[in-house]
């Protein structure tokens, strides 16, 4: 099915609204003290605040994608972000309110100073570049798939609307516009769920499409897929990729999530500790679900539609594609060409104004975050002869937008055939490397980890994380990120301690 009027009208009224809402729950927001009505947030406002960012293209688009290729294990992107959440709510309340602070760069200069701050938030700019290239992605994939456009196009025009959101303003999560992006996107994800039971009868009819399509030697030999058993370990197992992969890969949504700014937010907007904890906890409720239910998305559409790789591979191998057996494109479309093809078009338009508001405008947000570390910790750092910075001037903002929208736009052409919950779980742990062990020894250990081997621990569990990652190393790279920053640690004490017996 292609793009109808009725589709387009659901997407216009769908975006107008949110953009809307948006923009009015955003008007009194001037400051990180005022951000979500000024700390007086309710428990589902702190909810939509966490959720409004946390649920979005990687936990939708994504999901679905990975379910395509891996079966339940995708599932582990808002298992992890649901663990994150609980670990923030039960854990972390009590002292991030209790900090004086309003960011999390702050927790961290207070116990290790300015320079510990400034190289946090660099490398945490890693983190947030990489979830800038999954949102291009997973922008791609929709364009591509509605309008039939090339990738090279419909990433251009991705960078473009990232852009144009950022100047517009992009659309904020606080307040009654991040819980109404929220309920679209809930009854979208449930919604399509019902559509895919409606369709095969329920989890054995899946099953059963499933393995009518694995019994095509071809697309069972390019998945490495040898018989019934293997198609239940790849599609029916939560750790089909591993279970040092599958959980590393939930373990650095965890830490990721504690270590980023947006969520820990939503816990000092709150009213209270009790608003905070049952915001948190109602988003570790709530998240799993959505999750569920673009993994049975991606499960359904693996088992009625293949790749065009996967049709080039079956007719030179002289076999024929089995009847009713669809072709697209490439793993990114999965959602977007069910959205399409299986969901009554009022509801697709309306899933599909969700989707894009959601992504772009994270993508502007998350561009915007990253510029906002440029121009404070690199540019403004770089002193002139005579003592001032460059300043703030709006040219440098509008030069770092360029060119972190252009490095975004490039790599993402470089990776399309990327998985984007594999960029999702590495943008979180690599936030996860640059300031969890910090914030964490600043909120409980005050005082026990010396400047240096916090800065350290910083630096090296980062360069190992993407060492592991870019070398493909067993399990997941969080391992490696996060063991390589806790012996550093536990070292500095060991010696701090000795030193302590010796006076």
């Amino acid at each position: 099915m292609t793009l109808t009027a009725v589709h387009i009208i659901g997407i216009l009224l769908t975006v107008g609204l949110l953009v809307a809402i948006g923009l009015l729950s955003g008007r009194g927001v001037k400051d990180a003290r005022s951000f979500a009505i000024g700390g007086k947030a309710n428990s589902w406002m702190v909810c939509g605040i966490i959720m409004g960012t946390l649920v979005g293209g990687q936990s939708t688009i994504g999901t679905a994608q990975m379910a395509f290729c891996y079966g339940l294990s995708a599932w582990w992107f808002t298992i992890g972000a649901a663990l994150g959440s609980a670990v923030l709510g039960l854990v972390y309340v009590v002292p991030l309110r209790r900090s004086g602070c309003v960011t999390l760069a702050e927790i961290v200069a207070k116990e290790y100073g300015h320079k510990a701050e400034t190289i946090g938030s660099l490398l945490c700019m890693m983190g947030i570049f990489i979830s800038i290239v999954s949102q291009v992605l997973a922008s791609s994939a929709m364009l591509t798939t509605l309008f039939r456009m090339p990738t090279l196009w419909g990433s251009i025009l991705s960078v473009l609307l990232i852009v144009i959101f950022i100047f517009f303003g992009g659309i904020r999560s606080a307040g009654l516009g991040g819980i109404l992006k929220v309920v679209l996107l809930y009854v979208a994800s449930i919604t399509s769920a019902v559509i895919v039971f409606g369709l095969t009868g329920g989890l054995d009819g899946v099953w059963h499409d499933l393995s009518l399509l694995f019994q095509q030697p071809q697309v069972a030999e390019n998945n490495g897929i040898a018989d019934a058993c293997g198609l239940h370990d790849r599609y029916g197992n939560i750790v089909g990729r591993g279970v040092l992969k599958d959980v590393g890969s939930g373990l650095s949504l965890l830490l990721g999530v504690l270590a980023t700014q947006t969520y820990a937010q939503g816990i000092w907007a709150a009213r209270g500790y009790r608003q905070a904890r049952r915001g948190a906890l109602l988003s570790a409720l709530l998240v799993p679900i959505i999750g569920a239910a673009c993994t049975l998305v991606g499960l359904y559409m693996r088992g009625h539609y293949i790749t065009a790789d996967e049709q080039t591979a079956i007719l030179a191998a002289g076999e024929s594609i089995p009847d009713g057996i669809r072709i697209i494109n490439n793993t990114a479309e999965v959602f977007p060409r069910f959205i399409l093809d299986c969901c009554p078009p009022w509801i697709g338009g309306i899933v599909i104004g969700t989707l894009f508001v959601t992504v772009l405008g994270g993508g502007s947000g998350l561009t915007l975050g990253a510029v906002t570390i440029l121009v404070h910790n690199v540019v403004n750092n770089i002193r002139r002869p005579n003592g001032k910075g460059w300043g703030e001037a709006s040219r440098l903002y509008r030069a770092g937008i360029v060119i972190i929208a252009s490095a975004a736009l490039a790599v993402s052409l470089a990776s399309h055939r990327t998985l984007i919950n594999d960029l999702g779980f590495l943008s979180l742990g690599l936030r996860a490397t640059a300031l969890l062990l910090p914030i964490t020894t600043a909120l409980f250990m005050h005082g026990q980890i010396s400047r240096q081997a916090a800065i350290t621990a910083m630096i090296a569990g980062t360069a190992m994380m993407m060492v592991a990652a870019l070398m493909k190393m067993p399990t997941d790279p969080i391992f490696y990120g996060m063991g390589a920053e806790i012996l550093i640690a536990a070292g500095d004490m060991m010696i701090k301690n000795i030193k302590r017996h010796r006076v």
